[in-house]
């Protein structure tokens, strides 16, 4: 059996060499004194963790060639399938090309059977220009986005294990909205940059003939068993199989060994494991209270707006329109404990939450039109959406630096109230004491 460590080298194996052989390696990114792409980091976290990643940028950056060679290396499937099961987002695009289909063969002997699209059967999905979808179309991957579960006439499918990586590009004549559903249910936003121009060079001097990650016959074989009636069921550990033959080939090929599905399932268990410290739970639940808080109406509520010389004015919930989702927690959570897990550390601290917070929350938070105003002048190496993001995570980290020890004693005072001791709640100059105050209040009544 492999060590954790042994996992975790592998991992940083697949980063290493997507980043030196594809040119993804203009670090932009810095997380405990070492330098990362952000956006092969998050790929790379999201595959582990088994999320939803949409990747914003300029038309041909390399949004979807990261999450391609991300998939083929992770989960050990041919790039040329990868290619094959992605969804083009355009006008024109149909439940029948994204989902599946009837068997007409079947469907002339009055049997309905329905042919699967690869899409649907292959763990690792990818959107290409999920923006390009019109509104519509958008909610016929909702279901299947958020749980994995796929139907189609009166078959189902329910994939056990999927992550989905979907590309956009920056708003055009030729893009819709992505509606705010489907947005809330991409853990996190990243940008995919210009590399330079010396490493821009080299990608043009790059040969297109030979891919490492290539290889027909595999293709071959993989489609076969894809477009087979066998089952979904029945094909998967025959897919595994396959996986493990291709794998041994990238492995003795480029020197790089992916990961089983057994062996994704143990990391995804490992990463759960990992606790969040005191004060990564603590900053946490300050921001949480920001992002939902409103004293005049009880809650945020993009129906309702602030009004002005509330006594809340200078915190992040006077600013922002909607209300936090709670897969917003669940996205922030995650993805730090996968955070600490690559790099080793044995449990979650403020500096995993700080460098994964403005990545979970810059697709998820509308901000008021004044706040816009404030900072979109401001120089900044990020798009807006993310550089807001971070600003406002810098915000309520300094806030929290201001009251970490009166607030960790608010949060204790809170606990023994939830263990059924009589104590009052301690007051403070911050929309989390008004919620501990609620709380406290309602197991009293």
């Amino acid at each position: 059996m492999i060590s954790k460590d042994g996992y975790q080298e592998r991992v940083r194996e697949i980063y290493r060499f997507i980043s030196d052989n594809f040119y993804l390696n203009r670090p932009d990114l810095e997380v405990k004194g070492e330098r990362y792409n952000s956006a092969l980091l998050f790929g790379i976290l999201t595959a582990l963790y088994g999320g939803k990643e949409l990747i914003i940028g300029e038309p041909g950056l390399g949004k979807t060639t990261s999450a391609e060679y991300i998939s083929c290396l992770l989960y050990r499937y041919p790039l040329g399938i990868i290619w094959g099961s992605e969804v083009s987002g355009h006008p024109e695009q149909t439940e029948e090309k994204i989902v599946g289909r009837p068997d007409l063969g079947a469907l002339n002997q009055g049997r309905e059977v329905v042919v699967w699209s690869n899409f649907v059967q292959l763990p690792v999905k990818i959107v290409d220009e999920i923006n390009r979808l019109p509104e519509t179309k958008q909610s016929m991957i909702l279901d299947g986005v958020d749980r994995g579960n796929w139907e189609y006439l009166n078959e189902i499918v329910i994939n056990d294990e999927y992550v989905l990586f979907a590309t956009a590009n920056y708003q055009d004549r030729g893009t819709n909205t992505i509606i705010a559903p489907l947005v809330d249910r991409f853990d996190v936003m990243v940008e995919s940059r210009h590399p330079g121009p010396n490493l821009a060079f080299q990608i043009g001097k790059r040969s297109r003939l030979d891919n490492p990650l290539r290889h027909p016959e595999f293709e071959r074989r993989f489609q076969e068993l894809l477009r087979s009636q066998v089952p979904y069921h029945e094909k998967l550990p025959r897919l595994e199989e396959l996986s493990d033959a291709f794998g041994s080939y990238l492995e003795e090929k480029v020197g790089v060994k992916g990961l089983s599905k057994e062996e994704r399932l143990r990391i995804r268990r490992q990463i759960a494991e990992i606790p969040l410290d005191l004060d990564a739970n603590a900053f946490l639940r300050m921001v949480l209270a920001e992002l939902s808080f409103c004293y005049r109406y009880g809650q945020k509520r993009s129906v309702e707006q602030c009004p002005e010389g509330c006594h809340y004015t200078g915190y992040l919930c006077y600013h922002v329109k909607n209300c936090a989702s709670n897969r917003l927690p669940i996205s922030v959570i995650g993805y730090s404990q996968a955070l600490a897990w690559f790099l080793e550390d044995d449990e979650v601290d403020l500096e995993h939450v700080r460098t994964v917070l403005p990545f979970t929350l810059a697709h998820r938070v509308q901000w008021r039109d004044s706040y816009i105003s404030k900072k979109e002048g401001e120089g900044r190496n990020d798009p807006l959406q993310i550089y807001l993001a971070k600003e406002a995570t810098e915000e309520i980290f300094h806030r929290y630096n201001e009251q970490r020890d009166y607030l960790l004693d608010a949060l204790a005072v809170a606990c023994r109230a939830f263990e059924g001791e009589e104590v009052e709640p301690l007051e403070g100059d911050h929309p989390i004491y008004e919620e501990i105050k609620k709380e406290i209040e309602g197991i009293r009544c």
